[in-house]
């Protein structure tokens, strides 16, 4: 595989969406931009699983599995075939929201994560762009957007707070592949800055 994939993490309501699509739009043609969960039309029907629904709908344990069966439909049908173009694939979320999300906020399951993305997936982005944010601030925003997928965002601040400190250390443990950018700013500084550092 030829092209390079970047990905995008942060916690809800932190901006990265946005800084995920203003890159692609940077790099025009030779870009296209994806998220998980979804990004293929097997992944699209398993984002409405996951993201829908009373916050208890789902155990850590199973919401591993479902995000894990996206993503390999996601990887299989969308990213491996653009990387072997060479081109550069720039994903909304990747494996490390599900190491975030529920290998460590929602229990200590963080070697099943790792376990099923060494045997299902076998690929890690090539550089990872954390867009680091305030919770309470990242929080407010995401309830304003009074979507029907709201169900991590249900789970309230001290939630979101354990989001980013879990995205920090996960940053920590893999400087080489992490580049971590303030969410200080407008949106266009912070593409600005992403731009830049990259």
């Amino acid at each position: 595989m030829t092209g390079r994939f970047i990905s995008f993490e942060g916690i809800d309501g932190s901006g990265k969406s946005t800084q995920a699509k203003r890159l692609a739009a940077k790099l025009g043609a030779e870009a296209i931009l994806t998220r998980e969960p979804g990004g293929s039309r097997g992944a699209e029907d398993i984002r409405q699983l996951v993201l829908v629904g009373d916050p208890d709908r789902w155990s850590p344990e199973t919401e591993i599995l479902l995000f894990t069966a996206a993503r390999r439909d996601h990887f299989e049908k969308t990213i491996a075939p653009a990387l072997e173009t060479g081109k550069t694939v720039i994903c909304d979320r990747f494996a490390d929201s599900t190491r975030v999300y529920q290998g460590a906020t929602r229990g200590d399951l963080r070697d099943m994560v790792d376990s099923l993305h060494r045997l299902m997936i076998g690929r890690e982005p090539d550089l990872t762009i954390l867009i680091d944010m305030d919770p309470k601030v990242a929080l407010a925003r995401g309830l304003a957007r009074e979507t029907s997928e709201q169900r991590f965002e249900d789970m309230g601040l001290s939630f979101q707070e354990k989001l980013r400190a879990g995205f920090l250390s996960l940053a920590e443990e893999a400087p080489e592949r992490w580049l971590v950018v303030d969410v200080d700013g407008d949106p266009d500084q912070v593409a600005q800055r992403v731009c830049a550092q990259l």
